[in-house]
């Protein structure tokens, strides 16, 4: 296969030039790599916003799920942030310790838990969400209306490849 012999000749080819410019060069045809360095800057990006707020990007995202969907179950909640399910416990933990959410049983079956923002959760939301659809407005407009569906059409292709 042309995509096998390309990986062999990349992998069995030295590089010359400073660490950097060889690992560029090496991994330059991997899109992951890519993929990786947006999601990162997108994530630190959106880390730096959120900090003023006393939030992680996952504590956002948990928050922002609950006010679109209230008593979401907990593995829901992981799934929609892409995070383990012991990952989301310790992040509601942390925003039900501050205030942000109240976490009750379920009135259908006493071992779950239904998570609903309080009020003092869906007010700093509505700040914090401000911050972090700033970060999303800025790469939106870096991409002109056809570019952007591109984008999105790929991005979606490379998930259903890999999923």
């Amino acid at each position: 296969m042309a995509g096998d012999e390309r990986t062999e000749e990349r992998t069995e080819e030295r590089i010359e030039g400073p660490v950097e410019e060889r690992i560029e060069a090496a991994t330059a045809w991997r899109p992951g790599m890519l993929i990786k360095r947006a999601e990162q800057a997108l994530i630190a990006e959106k880390s730096r916003v959120l900090r003023p707020f006393g939030l992680t990007v996952p504590q956002y995202a948990a928050m922002y799920a609950l006010s679109l969907a209230p008593g979401i179950s907990g593995a829901r909640l992981a799934r929609y942030c892409a995070v383990t399910p012991q990952s989301m416990t310790t992040v509601l933990k942390t925003l039900e310790a501050r205030g942000l959410i109240e976490r009750r049983p379920s009135e259908d079956h006493a071992q779950v838990l239904v998570t609903r923002l309080t009020d003092e959760g869906a007010r700093l939301l509505v700040e914090a969400d401000a911050a972090a659809v700033a970060v999303e407005r800025s790469l939106v407009d870096a991409f002109d209306a056809d570019e952007l569906a591109a984008l999105r059409i790929l991005l979606q292709r490379a998930v259903d490849v890999l999923t």
